[in-house]
């Protein structure tokens, strides 16, 4: 389920820090986000909404940061130990998560930050940056996406947020797919 050796130090909180775009976040991201939380034993998940995906540099649909932050922060209401973080933000770009994760470390010395990737991330994890030093310094939980094979037990629910982006363009509906508290956002954002 996790990788490395290093336990968590009894004083420190276990945060899971999920990665992504989220263009837009969906009832899948909150559910794996969810289920980890509770099948890890974690404090927190951060959903990190990421400014630039260094391996997805060419990305033309991408909505504007504060926009897709405000509807994960939206769609995270009432979602009990998981919240959206703008914190890459704030550092320069492009987002690399070993950068991320030193000063997230620096910043926050009473928390574990954990990495929570999918199964098609862990298969080219070698083009990472400083992704041996990632796996000296953290954890890592990697979970089933698509073809790819995943360690973790969590619901698999075939939805991803192009098909969500195509379906608002096409005027199909996107119901359940994403929380309803976000539903209007998303229909409006990506029209």
């Amino acid at each position: 389920m996790q990788i490395n050796k290093k336990p968590k130090a009894n004083s420190q909180k276990l945060i899971a820090i999920f990665g992504g775009s989220f263009n837009p976040i969906h009832c899948g991201h909150i559910a794996l986000a969810q289920a980890v939380l509770r099948q890890c034993q974690l404090d927190e998940v951060w959903l990190m909404v990421s400014p630039q995906n260094p391996l997805k540099r060419n990305d033309s649909d991408l909505l504007d940061d504060s926009l897709r932050f405000e509807m994960a922060q939206k769609a995270l209401e009432g979602v009990e130990g998981v919240k959206a973080c703008d914190y890459e933000f704030h550092l320069p770009k492009p987002s690399y998560t070993w950068n991320t994760l030193q000063h997230l470390s620096a910043d926050y010395p009473d928390r574990e930050f954990v990495l929570l990737i999918g199964g098609d991330n862990w298969a080219h994890f070698q083009r990472w940056r400083h992704w041996k030093d990632i796996l000296w310094h953290h954890r890592i939980i990697v979970y089933p996406r698509d073809q790819y094979l995943g360690t973790i037990d969590v619901p698999l629910l075939d939805v991803s947020s192009t098909e969500i982006r195509e379906r608002v363009r096409q005027g199909q509906s996107i119901d359940g797919l994403v929380p309803t508290t976000i539903e209007t956002l998303v229909q409006t954002y990506y029209r």
